[in-house]
């Protein structure tokens, strides 16, 4: 189609026959072409830079740019075209960029000059600005056709300028007031009246002087730490996005690079498919060609049995062929078969295994569950006991039933022993004595020898070890009761 651009517009034309953009008030378009139409009039940017002088004064610098394309210049409209036109003219974007630019240069150039050169030289630090902002906004093919710095404005809390036209003020109202007292002092008291005058007008201008100073130099250490923190602050802002903007591209080149990459194999691979067919089609035309004049050249009998032998042999071959397929077939299956039975023992087993570890770990919760249990009961018996472990202890044994298990234990190992226990007594003594302490002697050593004939049998039934022989032998004639039953006395 044929597009025509009005005459405050261009034509930007990319596609096929085009290496890099076209530009054109009209021209066709052809297929496989993009045509966009942008605007290359001029638009009004106002801004309120805020600056610092070499001072560290803060003010605001209102301003009203006008800015375009460079329409006089091919290069600087093919700038434009690319890097501009994409945009809206008002949109964010590009009054974002704009801004940069001016308040950037604006505020390196403000750093190099005092408040009192860019006070009395407007014109000069403005056409410096221009300069300076027509520099950089060229590599974007942007022109700057008007410019209009209004009147330097103080930064609220910051009131130099007002300082300023007060200070010029005083000093008009200050020098109308001497001339006219110069116009009455004349005489014999103007030379003193003056001279005291002016002694109290350079006192106070000295207090001024010293105030404003003061105020000065505290302002200026503000603004100085508030502009450090901005310029760190924007800094970081730049390092980020910059950060971001390079993962972003790394990013894309990597999916691009592959994306060609894959393009690359996809090709040399198709390509190499092509050939093989062609070529494949190639010999068959051949082999066709080959036949065709065999059999022109060979209608007899040979070639018929050469034909029929090859159809015998390719027909065996086929038939191996399949016989093989088939056998491979079984074997797959069967080795699929062997594979699912082996999956099938795994899956029984590891089910066997997670039943069996669901069970311990049931059967751990309730030893914990019973041990948290007695843990409880202990603590309140305690409680109970008033924290008497000893009456603790034998509640426990007595509930239990550990005393009557103890007696039960001791009984049965005295009944296994099989113990014989034997009693004896001594009768009268059959000595006579006198009625002395002699007769008594001999009477206990009498009972003392009566004892012994029971006591050695008894030793001997007990543990089977008889007297030395020198004590003599064991006789039934002693005079004892005894007994192997316990349950006698």
């Amino acid at each position: 189609m044929y597009r025509v651009a009005s005459p405050s517009e261009y034509l930007v034309i990319t596609g096929v026959g085009i290496d890099d953009i076209k530009l054109s008030k009209k021209a066709w378009v052809l297929p496989g072409q993009s045509c966009t139409v942008f605007d290359i009039s001029p638009v009004n940017y106002t801004f309120e830079v805020q600056a610092m002088s070499a001072e560290k004064l803060p003010f605001v610098l209102p301003a009203v740019f006008t800015i375009g394309p460079r329409v006089d210049d091919e290069e600087s409209l093919l700038k434009y075209a690319k890097l501009i036109s994409p945009h809206d003219k008002l949109s964010k974007h590009v009054k974002e960029l704009v801004q940069g630019v001016i308040e950037g240069e604006t505020r390196v150039l403000a750093a190099s000059m005092t408040m009192e050169e860019i006070f009395r030289g407007t014109k000069e630090f403005k056409q410096e600005v221009f300069g300076k902002v027509q520099l950089e906004l060229n590599q974007f093919g942007l022109l700057i056709y008007n410019a209009n710095v209004k009147q330097l404005v103080d930064v609220p809390g910051h009131e130099y300028f007002s300082y300023l036209g007060q200070k010029t003020q005083m000093e008009a109202a200050n020098q109308a007031k001497i001339d006219v007292s110069e116009a009455k002092m004349k005489g014999e008291v103007g030379a003193k009246l003056r001279e005291g005058q002016t002694l109290q007008n350079a006192a106070k201008i000295d207090a001024e002087t010293k105030i404003i100073s003061t105020q000065r130099q505290g302002d200026g250490k503000k603004e100085e730490i508030k502009v450090r923190t901005e310029v760190k602050v924007f800094e970081n802002q730049r390092e980020a996005e910059v950060a971001k903007a390079n993962a972003e591209l790394a990013k894309k080149k990597a999916g691009w690079s592959q994306e060609a990459q894959v393009a690359e194999v996809e090709a040399a691979k198709a390509v190499a498919l092509r050939e093989a067919e062609l070529q494949r089609e190639v010999e068959r035309m051949n082999a066709l060609t080959r036949t065709e004049k065999l059999k022109a050249e060979f209608l007899s009998k040979a070639s018929v049995e050469y034909e029929t032998k090859v159809q015998e042999a390719n027909w065996e071959l086929y038939s191996k062929q399949k016989a093989a397929e088939a056998i491979l077939f079984e074997k797959e299956k069967e080795a699929q078969a062997q594979k699912a039975i082996a999956e099938a023992a795994f899956f029984a087993k590891q089910q066997a295994a997670d039943g069996e570890l669901y069970a311990k770990k049931k059967e751990a919760e309730g030893l914990m569950a019973m041990a948290h249990a007695q843990g409880i009961y202990l603590r309140t018996l305690l409680e109970a006991l008033g924290g008497n472990y000893t009456a603790l202890r034998d509640y426990m044994m007595i509930n239990n039933g550990i005393f009557q298990e103890i007696a039960k234990v001791n009984a049965e190992a005295v009944r296994g022993l099989k113990p014989n226990i034997s009693i004896w007594t001594n009768g009268e003594s059959g000595i006579k004595g006198g009625e002395g302490g002699a007769s008594n002697a001999m009477k206990e050593v009498a009972g003392v020898y009566r004892m012994l004939p029971p006591l050695f049998k008894t030793v001997h039934e007990q543990t089977g070890m008889l007297p030395p022989p020198w004590m003599g032998a064991l006789t039934d004639s002693s005079s004892h009761n005894s007994t192997r039953n316990p349950d006698n006395s």
